[in-house]
């Protein structure tokens, strides 16, 4: 049964027909052409798919784009700024070598996003835990640690 939608994705108000079994990873990869989206596990165990809702971190595989209505979605082509000027989390990724294959990069940058607008600080093992839900088979996630040290708890206007 198709079901329609309506929802904010990038910032950008969205109206989509969509089946109500589909998942919000095919959502947004097969119909709005968001890519960074990525298909891992397909069971919200490996974080590939990670975008913020209403900003908080959510595996969009096993969450139905239904379950999306009337909210907010963001995911890393919505960081960009107009000029091109990259988020302060992908370019502490950048700077910290923190990217490899880059499979899991976008989902780790979605919850670093949400980690860093929480304005706390956290220690080097509250951020391994925070992260834990994301799996990395390149980098052995010290990096990955050092771009989110790098970022976390600074705000130079609000959130980032």
């Amino acid at each position: 049964m198709i079901k329609t939608i309506h929802l904010t994705v990038n910032g950008r108000a969205v109206e989509l027909g969509v089946d109500q079994r589909e998942s919000l990873t095919d959502t947004l990869r097969n119909r709005l052409g968001l890519t960074s989206v990525k298909k891992g596990c397909e069971a919200g165990e490996c974080g590939a798919c990670t975008v913020l809702l209403d900003g908080k971190s959510v595996n969009s595989c096993i969450y139905l784009s239904v379950w999306a209505d009337g909210h907010s979605i963001l995911t890393v082509e919505g960081l960009t700024k107009e000029n091109g000027e990259l988020h302060p989390i992908q370019q502490a990724f950048v700077e910290e070598a923190a990217i490899q294959c880059g499979f899991c990069t976008p989902g780790l940058v979605m919850t670093g996003v949400e980690i860093a607008n929480s304005g706390k600080t956290y220690t080097r093992e509250e951020l391994r835990e925070l992260i834990s839900g994301h799996l990395c088979r390149c980098t052995g996630y010290e990096n990955i640690l050092n771009a989110l040290e790098r970022v976390v708890g600074r705000k130079e206007n609000g959130t980032l």
